[in-house]
């Protein structure tokens, strides 16, 4: 497949042009963030369970170990394979609960 002229390779997934899949992905809030998943159908908060820290769908998964292990260098297909009760769409949504949260954050200067 050819790339139009101008376009850098680097924005390719897996060798597709990404004029064909990028406008699909991604949208714009009033805000101006981006919005890649809504999050909110699968991260859960109760308060008995994990002391009350978000988990993915009601299991005993947390948000916080999942992006602990995402940091630590494993990669989505191996936390797949250790826990086969997530999808790929869990961890994004953890990954889109992180950002949102980030996004809220205030500092406040001394």
């Amino acid at each position: 497949m050819s790339q139009p002229q101008g376009t850098e390779s680097k924005g390719d997934v897996e060798g597709i042009d990404p004029s064909l899949w990028l406008p699909r992905l991604i949208g714009k809030t009033r805000e101006g963030y981006t919005v890649l998943m809504n999050y909110q159908e699968r991260i859960t908060i109760e308060p008995g369970k994990r002391g009350g820290k978000p988990c993915i769908r009601g299991l005993r998964i947390t948000v916080y170990d999942v992006l602990s292990y995402l940091a630590a260098g494993m990669t989505q297909e191996q936390i797949l394979a250790d826990f086969p009760d997530l999808t790929k769409e869990d961890i994004l949504a953890c990954l889109s609960y992180a950002a949102d949260r980030e996004s809220h954050l205030k500092v406040i200067a001394k």
